[in-house]
């Protein structure tokens, strides 16, 4: 399996003020999307609550988590972002994909759309 990079453009949740073009490594195991010191204070992120998260080695660490809005393969949706240090890696993850309506095709490594199912409940006859 290779690794899959994307361009996306990150800007506030209201989508005013400053944006920024970014090169994410897309990470289907990772919850949130990770976005390095640089660039969340560019956009003059702040933390609304903190989140602990387990790493790989079994470490924990507790880092900030805002909400950003993301644009990419011409979709746009705010999604939850860890607010990481200056040596973190841009990182996509699933809840950003999912929110913008993309998922991963794991033969081409290539965003595609999902296909979005809405299931109807039927009436209650008396």
């Amino acid at each position: 399996m290779g690794l899959t990079y994307v361009r996306a453009t990150v800007a506030k949740p209201s989508g005013r003020g400053r944006s920024v073009n970014v090169r994410f490594l897309v990470d289907t195991g990772a919850v949130y999307t990770v976005l390095p010191l640089h660039i969340w204070r560019a956009l003059k992120l702040k933390s609304q609550r903190s989140v602990e998260f387990t790493l790989a080695d079994g470490t924990t660490i507790t880092r900030g988590v805002s909400e950003c809005r993301f644009t990419l393969e011409g979709q746009s949706a705010t999604s939850p972002v860890v607010l990481g240090e200056a040596d973190d890696g841009p990182l996509l993850g699933a809840v950003t994909l999912e929110t913008v309506g993309l998922m991963v095709n794991p033969l081409s490594r290539t965003l595609s759309p999902m296909r979005l199912m809405l299931a109807q409940v039927g009436q209650v006859k008396k």
